[in-house]
């Protein structure tokens, strides 16, 4: 196995592969080599490229490292060092958690675990439990997920999370809207749950957030913006939609 680097900072504050701003290679022991996939009879190229790629990226081998779910949970770290969104005694909401990356950091940021916080994560899929975290396994358009998730809370959330991706085919116009769907469901939930002054931060893609949806962030949040953290692949056009300052239901 290569080596990714120096492991990431312990620090409450963020951590880091390679203790840089982004995807570096890492130093020491093996600096350098990478490991090389060969192209099996039954798997695609695709796949063996996909393979490739997760053998050789440093947030891969910082997560497993770290104990976390997924890499995705840097991304988040890396939002929160920037914006500084979890704080202690947080309520917050985790939509579309699945494997957990998210609800792991959310756990710790906001102190849930040691029973200063509340983190509730909601997937279509099951997941292992973590501690701090109530999961219910429910789509979170079922009607009655918002009232679950505020009474499991004890309150309207201050932060709603979702990383959530949907499902495309590879009908560039067919996947837009579907990218666009999904998202404006997740700030529609949002605004449901949402304390004033409560935040949104939600998964998009390039293009993904504009016309109505942007137009109903705007109405609905004092701010919104869009961040790419650098462990979001520069290849991909993936990038989040920031929304702060929840006026409140209408």
């Amino acid at each position: 196995m290569a080596a990714a680097g120096p492991a990431p900072a312990r620090s409450t504050v963020s951590r880091k592969p390679g203790g840089g701003g982004g995807a570096a290679a890492g130093g020491g022991a093996g600096r350098g080599l990478e490991v090389r996939v060969r192209t099996a009879r039954k798997r695609s190229h695709a796949s063996t490229l996909w393979l490739n790629r997760q053998l050789n990226d440093p947030y891969v081998q910082a997560a497993k490292r770290e104990g976390f779910r997924s890499r995705a949970a840097y991304k988040l770290l890396e939002i929160d060092e920037k914006k500084k969104l979890l704080k202690p005694n947080q309520r917050i909401v985790d939509l579309g958690a699945a494997p957990g990356g998210w609800s792991q950091i959310a756990a710790e940021r906001s102190g849930s675990a040691e029973g200063r916080g509340k983190v509730v994560a909601i997937d279509l899929l099951e997941i292992e439990p973590i501690p701090g975290v109530d999961f219910f396994q429910l789509d979170f358009l079922d009607d009655k997920a918002p009232d679950l998730l505020k009474e499991r809370l004890g309150g309207p959330a201050d932060l709603v999370l979702s990383d959530m991706a949907a499902n495309t085919i590879g009908h560039r116009k067919t996947d837009h809207l579907r990218i666009v769907a999904l998202v404006e469901a997740a700030a529609l939930f949002a605004s449901e749950v949402l304390a004033p002054g409560g935040a949104f931060l939600a998964k998009v893609f390039q293009g993904g957030t504009e016309g109505d949806l942007l137009a109903a962030l705007k109405r609905d949040f004092a701010k919104v913006e869009h961040i790419k953290p650098p462990a979001s692949r520069k290849d991909s056009s993936e990038l989040y939609v920031l929304a702060t300052g929840f006026r409140g239901a209408a």
